[in-house]
């Protein structure tokens, strides 16, 4: 147990928030030193938990922002961020490096996702904010970015998991089988007749459904793996309507 000084103030922990702290302090209350300088916020960071996942902070009863200043001997509680999470631009969503599968299934099912298999920390930021995306990630350090508009861990080890994440806590509109999972542009309805030159002869004898993304050109059908994407589809559709 930490010993208390009269610099002190005691931060009250969600249990949501708790898997970002160290293994050897993973408890409720955090002690913190104040100084007179350093902010809410910056003793919350300094603990481990980025900006982007704490929702309301509350002290004496009143809520609390990152910018104020911590007193010796304050109390605060710190929770974390709501679910469904309110967006202050559409569900656009921009994907590290790291999350390229979780990035090919959010367009799947329709999202509008930006994802680059090699753009630097920098870069993504930079898009973030110029385009108006929520940066998700599992790097706390990218999250902690002052330039950074707006950002949100995602929680999980495999794709599934991480897509529920994303799902249950902004719950966006579902589109199925509208973007390409390649580029993210939109799919058109195509005749057959205009792309059948492009096609294998099976696929042409079997299928007669077919849209083209108006982006790269890439032709699309439910071909003989559209079984497992639509159990993909139907697990988003119910993460998403229980967010």
């Amino acid at each position: 147990m930490d010993s208390v000084t009269e610099q002190d103030a005691r931060l009250r922990i969600a249990d949501e928030l708790r898997m970002f702290l160290p293994a050897n302090r993973r408890r409720e209350w955090q002690q913190v030193t104040t100084d007179g300088t350093s902010t809410l916020g910056h003793h919350v960071e300094s603990i481990g938990i980025p900006l982007t996942e704490v929702g309301p902070m509350v002290a004496a009863g009143r809520g609390v922002v990152p910018a104020h200043l911590l007193a010796p001997g304050e109390v605060v509680e710190v929770y974390a961020m709501p679910r469904p999470q309110p967006l202050p631009a559409g569900p656009r969503f921009l994907l590290d490096v790291h999350l390229g599968t979780v990035a090919g299934r959010l367009r799947l099912l329709g999202v509008d996702t930006a994802y680059h298999n090699d753009m630097d920390d920098p870069a993504l930021v930079v898009q973030a904010n110029e385009e108006r995306r929520v940066l998700l990630t599992q790097d706390r350090g990218l999250l902690r970015r002052r330039a950074l508009w707006l950002g949100a861990y995602v929680r999980g080890s495999r794709p599934a998991e991480q897509l529920r994440d994303v799902l249950e806590r902004f719950a966006p509109p579902l589109a199925p089988w509208t973007r390409c999972t390649s580029c993210n542009g939109v799919l058109v309805p195509v005749a057959k007749e205009e792309v059948e030159s492009l096609l294998e002869a099976g696929t042409r004898r079997s299928y007669d459904a077919y849209g083209r993304c108006g982006d790269c050109g890439r032709i699309y059908w439910q071909g003989a793996h559209s079984d497992n994407l639509e159990e993909i589809v139907q697990s988003a559709r119910i993460w998403t309507e229980n967010a």
